[in-house]
């Protein structure tokens, strides 16, 4: 997965700050700390990149961080750069699992309405992102 770093603006909140992408309009977190707020904001990023791709739009180039025009309605208190992993292209991969665990698998999936291989491919973003937070 390309990884990219997206400018972000941290704007002091009445309960901690909120935080808001100029390359995303819409994507937006919060955090009780910068802290919070910068791990916050990499969740939603992800979220909203994920959103744009299912919805077939395009996912822009960050802008440069120092390029960000200051919003005259924003009160800054930070710029950050947010991690995100860019899904690449996609690659074969023979693996070997235990039947029944394969047939859990496969009614899984079904029932979500989607194959296995996308089935497998979330619990793996799932388990990585579940590791990441702890």
């Amino acid at each position: 997965m390309p990884t990219r770093y997206y400018p972000a603006i941290l704007e002091q909140a009445p309960a901690g700050f909120s935080v808001f992408f100029p390359d995303f309009p819409g994507c937006v977190s919060d955090g009780t700390s910068t802290e919070h707020a910068a791990r916050e904001a990499e969740q939603a990023l992800a979220l909203h990149i994920r959103g744009r791709i299912e919805d077939g739009n395009a996912i822009p180039d960050p802008t440069l961080l120092e390029s960000v025009e200051r919003d005259p309605e924003a009160e800054e208190f930070a710029r950050i750069l947010v991690r995100a992993e860019l899904p690449g292209r996609a690659v074969r991969a023979n693996i070997t699992m235990e039947e029944g665990l394969l047939a859990a698998v496969d009614t899984f999936a079904k029932q979500q309405g989607k194959t296995r291989l996308a089935s497998l491919a979330d619990a793996a973003r799932a388990a990585m992102q579940g590791a990441r937070a702890a």
